[in-house]
C-alpha cells in the first residue's frame, strides 16, 4: 500500500532521474557533430545495457515474461522518442528541443483523457496549466522557432505515450529495475538495426573527449536515468510523472546558460519560477490540510 511519504520519495527519485537525463541534450548535441543519430543511440544504449547487465546479472536471470515484455514495449516507445529527439537536435538548439520534447506535460493529460475517459483532478490540472505556462515562457525566451520543431513535438508525443505505458505496465510489475534494464537494451538493439539499415559508415567515437561524453551519456543519463524511471513511476501517477517533465527544459535552459553561454532573460526566470511552482503547489496545499 502506498503512503504519502513513499509516494513523495519516489517523486523525488523521478525528478532526479529526469534532471539527470536533461543533461543528455547538450552532450548529444556535441557528439552529433561527428556521429549519426542512430549510430550514437546504438553505442550509448548498448554500452549502458552491458554495464547494467554485469551489475545486475543475477537479478536479470530471474526476470518474468511479463516484465520482459513490458521492458520491450516501453523501450520501443522510448526508441521512437529518442529517434525524433536526436533528429531534432541536428536542426535546432538543445534547449529548444528539450522544450518541445517536454510538451509531453500537455500530451499526457490529453492522452490520459482519451484512454481512460476521465478528467484529471483540479489540482493536477492547475499544476499542468502552470507548468505549460512556464514552458511557454521559456520557449518565448529562446526566440524564434527554427528547424526541428515538428520532430521535437513528435518526440514529446512519443514521450507521453512512454510515460503512460510505463505507469500502466509497472503497476503490478515484479521487478521494475529489470523492466528498466530491458528497456535500455531494447533501445540499443533497435538503434543498432536502424544503424545497419540507414547509416552508411557507422563508427565509434574518434576522440578522448567524445568517449568521455559518451560514457557520461551511458552511465548517468542512460544507466541511471532510463533504468530508474520505471522504478520511480511504479509509485507515481502518470499525470504527476508527465508534470515532472517540466523539470527537463528548466535544467536544459540553465545548462545552456552555464555551458553554451546562452542569454538568461527575465522571461526565462518567470518560466523557471512557474515550473518550480507547478511542482511544489501540490505539496504546499497538502501541508495545509
Amino acid at each position: 500500500m502506498r503512503t504519502k511519504n513513499t509516494t513523495r520519495k519516489y517523486e523525488l527519485l523521478l525528478v532526479t532521474v529526469i534532471a539527470a537525463r536533461a543533461s543528455s541534450f547538450i552532450l548529444s548535441k556535441m557528439i552529433l557533430r561527428s556521429m549519426a543519430s542512430f549510430n550514437l543511440l546504438a553505442v550509448r544504449f548498448l554500452l549502458a545495457f552491458l554495464l547494467l547487465g554485469l551489475l545486475f546479472f543475477r537479478q536479470l536471470r530471474q526476470i518474468t515474461r511479463r516484465d520482459l515484455l513490458s521492458g520491450m514495449i516501453i523501450g520501443t516507445l522510448f526508441f521512437m522518442t529518442m529517434s525524433f529527439e536526436l533528429r531534432a537536435l541536428t536542426e535546432a538548439d538543445s534547449s529548444l528541443v528539450s522544450l518541445l520534447e517536454n510538451c509531453s506535460i500537455i500530451f499526457v493529460p490529453l492522452f490520459g483523457i482519451a484512454f481512460t475517459r476521465k478528467l484529471p483532478d483540479r489540482l493536477t490540472a492547475l499544476s499542468a496549466v502552470t507548468a505549460m505556462l512556464g514552458v511557454g515562457c521559456l520557449a518565448l525566451a529562446h526566440g524564434s522557432l527554427r528547424g526541428g520543431f515538428a520532430y521535437g513535438l513528435l518526440s514529446g508525443a512519443c514521450y507521453a505515450l512512454a510515460i503512460l505505458a510505463t505507469a500502466k505496465l509497472t503497476e503490478h510489475s515484479g521487478d521494475t529495475l529489470c523492466v528498466g534494464i530491458v528497456q535500455v537494451g531494447t533501445i540499443g538493439l533497435l538503434a543498432l538495426f536502424a544503424t545497419l539499415l540507414f547509416v552508411p559508415a557507422p563508427h565509434l567515437p574518434g576522440s578522448r573527449q567524445e568517449w568521455l561524453m559518451l560514457l557520461g551519456l551511458s552511465a548517468v543519463c542512460t544507466g541511471f536515468g532510463f533504468t530508474l524511471q520505471p522504478v520511480a513511476q511504479s509509485h507515481v501517477s502518470a499525470a504527476r510523472a508527465g508534470l515532472f517533465c517540466a523539470v527537463s527544459p528548466a535544467i536544459a535552459s540553465l545548462l545552456g546558460v552555464l555551458v553554451l553561454h546562452e542569454r538568461f532573460t527575465p522571461l526565462s526566470i518567470v518560466g523557471l519560477a512557474l515550473i518550480l511552482g507547478s511542482i511544489t503547489l501540490p505539496y504546499l496545499i497538502h501541508m495545509k490540510k
